[in-house]
């Protein structure tokens, strides 16, 4: 009996999303998708390369169609071909598709834990927080493990991986991060979204000059082999450290590939426990990235599922400002303050920055102005060429916004200039003092941060992790002025 047809997203491009080397496959190019958002223009062109580097690698065996829908695209291949499965998808929308027009949706793939695992774990908790689930993963899956104990006697090594960026530098020094050789399947893509961008079939935002991911499985291969050999040794120490001069500091770039689905995490895991194993990585760099991938990106992917289709529009802290027009064109010409312009500029330039500048500048900004949430989700889906429908959520409403009212984080995750001013080096450049609150030469994080806790007292009074900073609010004499000045304090006057 022929084995059925398999139907692959474009996040199912590895290996491991079919069942055998002659399977057949059916991938479709839905102009429906490509034009529903604006997305950055580097992160359509990574998709779409990716999809037809895949099918260029499968030759005669996959059907590629390119259709108005995958609707359409899937009933004109049903003519031709009898039998269709697919893995299941990473949306909810993808989801209702694969129901309505296969005839199997598989169990997910992808992943480090399958949703029987999650339900196992969460089953009879009051809380469902990601460090006891990270510690659930670890013992389960024996990663770091020495009999029922954690490697090195500790769970995580927080506090050696939050070293300062070098003083005196402009960059780490380390080995330039794996980059791509571009080939006519990537000028066939650029021109067809040049053409599309005429017609006005698809819109874009930000730049797009050079391919900097990979987009196929040996790239990626290459791109996780030249990040432990050159830049694991040093991800742990400043895995959140910020320098305007270096945009990937010691991070893999390995987002991209492994939500592409041409790297499954647990290998990337694998090898990075094998090479501390072998003395060539310290202990607090791998526990770092392996906190990533089977504890964060795991929890962020149970967490779509778990916490519904509403979950984006919770806003507990009722934020309803919308996105400024430069944060939603990426125009860092429209802003003063030196971190907020760097990181803009590499959104434009790269559709990437690492998750400090994610977290602690784009996400406080808007935390500490308002920014509506669910507004700013869709930005970081579309703008991040990592950032996909299910990992967004738990990350931008639940970690960097608060505004589930505290389901995934202990506090809210934002800060006054000095965070900043110690983890980077962008404060010696820029206009503004981390400490002062009010007046010309006022940090826009310091004044934001003591507007936030102004602004949300009541809320947070009783929370034990933010009472000490609630308490000193009363002593702050010039209060008012920061209530006035935050909202527009750091952008560039029009």
């Amino acid at each position: 009996m022929d084995p059925d047809r398999r139907w692959l997203f474009g996040d199912q491009l590895g290996p491991h999303f079919l069942d055998g080397p002659d399977q057949p496959v059916l991938m479709v190019e839905s102009m429906s998708v490509l034009g529903a958002h604006r997305y950055h223009r580097a992160k359509l062109h990574l998709v779409l390369s990716a999809m037809r580097h895949r099918a260029a690698e499968l030759g005669e065996r996959c059907d590629y169609r390119r259709a108005s829908s995958f609707a359409a695209g899937v009933e004109e291949a049903r003519v031709a071909h009898e039998k269709l499965s697919t893995v299941h998808p990473t949306s909810r929308s993808s989801l209702a598709a694969a129901r309505a027009l296969t005839d199997e949706v598989l169990a997910p793939r992808g992943f480090c834990s399958a949703f029987e695992d999650f339900t196992a774990w969460a089953e009879g908790r009051t809380s469902l927080r990601m460090e006891e689930f990270y510690r659930a993963q670890r013992r389960r899956l024996g990663v770091l493990m020495r009999g029922g104990d954690p490697e090195g006697g500790r769970w995580n090594f927080d506090s050696e991986n939050r070293t300062p960026p070098p003083r005196g530098q402009s960059t780490l020094s380390l080995s330039e991060p794996w980059s791509p050789t571009e080939d006519g399947i990537d000028e066939e893509v650029r021109a067809d979204l040049d053409s599309w961008e005429r017609d006005g079939t698809v819109r874009s935002v930000g730049r797009d000059d050079v391919r900097r991911f990979a987009v196929t499985r040996d790239e990626a291969m290459a791109a996780l082999d030249h990040f432990l050999r050159y830049r694991l040794r040093t991800f742990g120490s400043y895995e959140d450290a910020m320098m305007s001069g270096d945009w990937t500091m010691s991070h893999s770039l390995l987002s991209v590939p492994l939500n592409l689905g041409l790297l499954h995490p647990l290998e990337v895991v694998d090898a990075a426990v094998l090479e501390y194993q072998a003395g060539r990585a310290p202990l607090n760099a791998v526990e770092g990235l392996v906190r990533q991938l089977i504890g964060w990106r795991d929890y962020t992917w149970h967490t779509y599922w778990q916490t519904g289709p509403d979950y984006t529009k919770e806003n507990a802290l009722d934020a309803r400002e919308p996105l400024p027009e430069w944060w939603e064109e990426l125009d860092p010409s429209q802003v003063d303050a030196a971190c907020m312009a760097d990181v803009l500029t590499s959104v434009r330039d790269h559709g990437w920055t690492h998750h400090i500048p994610r977290l602690m500048v784009l996400g406080s900004w808007a935390l500490q102005r308002g920014l509506d949430p669910a507004a700013l989700n869709s930005w970081f889906r579309r703008v991040f060429v990592d950032g996909f429908t299910w990992v967004m959520p738990a990350n931008v409403i639940g970690m960097s916004q608060y505004a589930d009212g505290g389901r995934f984080a202990t506090k809210p995750y934002t800060s006054g200039g000095a965070y900043i001013d110690r983890m980077s080096d962008y404060c010696g450049q820029c206009p503004y003092s981390p400490k002062v609150r009010t007046g010309p030469d006022a940090c826009p994080f310091t004044a934001g941060y003591w507007a936030f806790l102004d602004r949300h007292r009541p809320r947070f009074a009783g929370n034990h992790r933010m009472k000490p900073m609630i308490g000193n609010l009363d002593r702050l004499k010039d209060l008012p002025l920061v209530r006035q000045e935050v909202v527009t304090r750091g952008t560039a006057p029009p």
